[in-house]
């Protein structure tokens, strides 16, 4: 979402290239840069003035060390300002009570059902007791499309299809989740205007009767500056407690993003990318700088990791590649682990170098199709045992995936050498293998 933001600031740094210092006439047209960027990207005007004019009082007042350019001390001036706006430190969600309580609000079609299963899914896997609470009233598909996402991540599901009292179905669900153990309650909630007022207060009475810990507005990030005027609409009524930011993956300026902060004072606690349930992020303003900033995000990848690594799947291929027993099979099921952290190109977009590499090409999921197209057309035999795979065969595998002999090739050379690396690093230790790497790239 901030490709054209990030674009935008590089070159606003590069003014500053050659300069020996920080003056206040080369930094006004940088600034200057730096706030035509933010207002292209929908920042609210006067949370891109203010940011702005802190940016220039700090790069005055700051002296450039010997080792660090202009450009450079600029980027990490920026780098502050850009996390402080937008709250400068995660907020974590409050989940207390007997059962906890969270209420999900928000505007129709912003993705309030799917983050509620999103939000389910995380919890479960933090070993909460979680419950889905269907309380949309007014759209059937709601309650269809709640059961569907519960039963994906098998968490049980509160509804009354014939009930047409949001607040009953509410206190019904928290009564039977103490009666079988739940301890987290989320209220799924029916999508409403800030303009309709029926509507405003039933999700004021919710709030009222359930007095939940925690109060979540649901903001489509891809409505720009009206997710920010939306949001203020909804918080002078509600009093909410945090916002969740989806459809990052979108075609979007990235503006609400960094102006709700400021404009509502509530934090950003969420954001979610596509329709995977697992394609859901804690918000971290220090982390989400870095990114615009094309320095990556490292700790996210890494926790994305950890949240997909099945570690009885790890420890039976680590022994499979103590034993040079690798195959196929294990080289498929690595992609599938893979696939559960998220969107590809927002994966490589947090190695820091990779978000300016990867601008404008297209890479997803679909990246994988022909590798594991190549995969499934073996037989069970040629899978586990790769070495059998000879011209005749490669030519009906082709066949088979609707990919070329030159492609199921260059898999098979790739996957050779993956093995022979795997090979070389079991028979050495770890020191002599990283030495042998060395050696091999002149290093």
């Amino acid at each position: 979402m901030f490709e054209s933001l990030s674009g935008k600031l590089e070159g606003a740094f590069k003014t500053l290239k050659g300069q020996g210092k920080i003056t206040e006439v080369n930094v006004a047209t940088t600034v200057k840069e730096i706030r035509r960027a933010l207002i292209d990207a929908d920042v609210n005007y006067k949370v891109a003035k203010d940011v702005t004019d802190k940016i220039k009082e700090e790069a005055l007042g700051r002296d450039v060390l010997i080792a660090v350019s202009p450009g450079q001390l600029l980027t990490k001036i920026v780098n502050e300002e850009l996390t402080a706006m937008m709250g400068g430190k995660k907020v974590d969600m409050e989940v207390k009570g007997d059962p906890a309580v969270i209420l999900i609000s928000g505007l129709q079609g912003s993705g309030k059902t799917t983050f509620s299963g999103k939000l389910a899914r995380m919890l479960k896997s933090q070993g909460q007791q979680v419950m889905l609470t269907a309380c949309d009233i007014y759209r059937p598909a709601a309650i269809d499309q709640l059961k569907v996402l519960g039963e994906q991540i098998d968490v049980e599901v509160y509804a009354e299809p014939e009930n047409k009292n949001a607040v009953d179905i509410a206190n019904h669900a928290i009564k039977h989740a103490k009666q079988n153990g739940k301890k987290v309650v989320i209220i799924d909630t029916a999508g409403r205007l800030a303009v309709d007022e029926q509507m405003m207060q039933e999700i004021e009475a919710l709030k009222k009767a359930l007095n939940p810990s925690e109060t979540l507005f649901v903001v489509d990030s891809m409505t720009g500056q009206d997710a920010v005027n939306t949001a203020k609409t909804f918080n002078e009524r509600l009093d909410f407690d945090g916002v969740v930011l989806t459809k990052l993956d979108g075609d979007t300026r990235g503006g609400a993003a960094l102006s709700i902060r400021t404009v509502v004072d509530k934090p950003i606690k969420f954001i979610s990318t596509g329709e995977k349930m697992e394609a859901l992020d804690v918000f971290h303003p220090d982390r989400m700088a870095n990114r615009i900033l094309g320095m990556g995000d490292v700790v996210s990848l890494v926790e994305k990791a950890q949240d997909s690594f099945d570690e009885k799947e790890a420890q039976k291929l680590n022994k499979k590649i103590r034993q040079n027993k690798f195959d196929f099979d294990d080289f498929l099921s690595q992609l599938e682990q893979i696939k559960k952290m998220g969107n590809l190109k927002d994966l490589m977009a947090m190695i820091p170098g990779m978000g300016k590499a990867m601008k404008g090409l297209d890479v997803d999921d679909d990246s994988f199709k022909p590798i594991e197209a190549i995969i499934r057309s073996m037989t069970k035999l040629e899978r586990a045992n790769p070495e059998l795979i000879n011209g005749s065969r490669r030519k009906r595998i082709a066949t088979g995936s609707g990919t070329s002999v030159q492609e199921v090739n260059n898999l098979m050379k790739q996957f050779a050498d993956m093995r022979k690396m795997m090979k070389m690093m079991n028979k050495m230790g770890g020191k002599k293998a990283m030495q042998s790497l060395a050696n091999l790239t002149g290093k």
